[in-house]
């Protein structure tokens, strides 16, 4: 019997959907489709990183209609499996599998040198982005200079102006032109959650992960915003987000505003109840990166890095503390104090009521 291994609904190993749900044959098979470009995304983490990526699979998807992307990172549950035609997680059979194929597009934007030795070693008739050279990791033409330069030199990437997704688009010698980010909402699992149906709800995303607390905004600033906020929108709800690490935080907010707070919850619930959300307020954190890609309008509060990285689509607006950071990308303040002790709740509340 024949088989079609060049479809784009070709599995081999089970059966392909057409044959599911028609009984389809290959020899005669009405919904063969031909592969027109096999492209292989190497992306491995952080999880906001990893969001903020998707924007290239619609613009390969508009270029080359009926290609198959395979993605290959440490976090592919955060990936939309609707979206791409394979998720695949780092491992060493992932690896034999990238090494052993043939592609016609092969890019890696990271700079972990396992990355880079991947791209080395692989069969790709084009290759864009980061690859292991004189055992170090360095860009493999000049579309990624620009990139790995403001990676290398904090003077660089002070001055640089393009955002992220300019630059991992140029990268792979394209324009950003306002592709979007992709992401499941997770509508379809079921999660019901205590919240009113008729009201508009102010996610306040309370963390800022463990790398740079240098970002951290302290307990009495949230619980004045909370305040300033229930004043401001009086029919609104404020609901306190975050994951484990902020569960305590905003269990002392929620007691001193009487916010809401649900707890903490899995990645896809917190996905979901993000989504629940009419506006964000949220530092420079994986909330920030899931909020843009659900599409809410976000007040973004940024102190340590160059605000010139980040697109909110026309969505909101960042907002920063009165005082010039000087803590460029670190992790802890030259002064001893944040400047973020600067950034007044009211400026905060003025921005939310802009995109309210």
């Amino acid at each position: 019997m024949k088989y079609n291994p060049d479809c784009i609904y070709f599995k081999g190993h089970v059966p392909c959907n057409p044959h599911k749900q028609n009984g389809y044959h290959c020899e005669d098979c009405p919904a063969y489709t031909k592969v027109s470009k096999r492209i292989l995304i190497i992306k491995l983490g952080a999880i906001g990183d990893v969001i903020r990526t998707t924007p290239l699979v619609v613009k390969f998807k508009n270029e080359f209609p009926n290609c198959k992307i395979t993605w290959l990172t440490w976090t592919p549950d955060i990936l939309p499996a609707s979206k791409i035609d394979e998720i695949l997680k780092w491992d060493i059979n992932s690896v034999m599998y990238a090494q052993n194929s043939k592609w016609d597009i092969a890019i890696n934007l990271d700079k972990e040198k396992e990355a880079g030795a991947l791209l080395n070693s692989i069969n790709a008739t084009e290759k864009y982005g980061f690859t292991l050279k004189d055992n170090e990791i360095q860009p493999i033409n000049t579309l990624a200079l620009h990139k790995f330069l403001t990676g290398m030199f904090d003077d660089v990437s002070k001055s640089n102006t393009k955002s992220y997704l300019q630059e991992i688009f140029e990268i792979c010698g394209y324009t950003h032109n306002g592709e979007p980010y992709l992401m499941d909402t997770h509508d379809d699992k079921g999660y019901v959650w205590d919240l009113p149906k008729d009201k508009k709800i102010i996610g306040l995303n309370t963390g800022c992960g463990g790398r740079w607390t240098t970002r951290l905004w302290t307990i009495e600033k949230w619980v004045n915003l909370v305040k300033l906020l229930k004043n401001q929108h009086p029919d609104a709800v404020i609901l306190l987000l975050g994951g484990e690490a902020e569960n305590e935080r905003n269990k002392e907010i929620q007691k001193k505003t009487g916010a809401t707070y649900l707890g903490y919850f899995s990645l896809y619930e917190f996905i979901n109840l993000v989504n629940q959300c009419h506006l964000i307020v949220t530092q420079v954190t994986m909330g920030m990166h899931i909020t843009l890609a659900l599409g809410k309008k976000i007040v973004l509060m940024n102190n340590i890095f160059n605000p010139h990285e980040f697109d909110l689509f026309g969505k909101g607006e960042i907002v920063q503390p009165n005082k010039t950071c000087k803590c460029f990308y670190r992790g802890s303040c030259v002064d001893g104090i944040s400047c973020m002790e600067e950034l007044p709740p009211e400026k905060i509340a003025e921005a939310v009521k802009k995109y309210y």
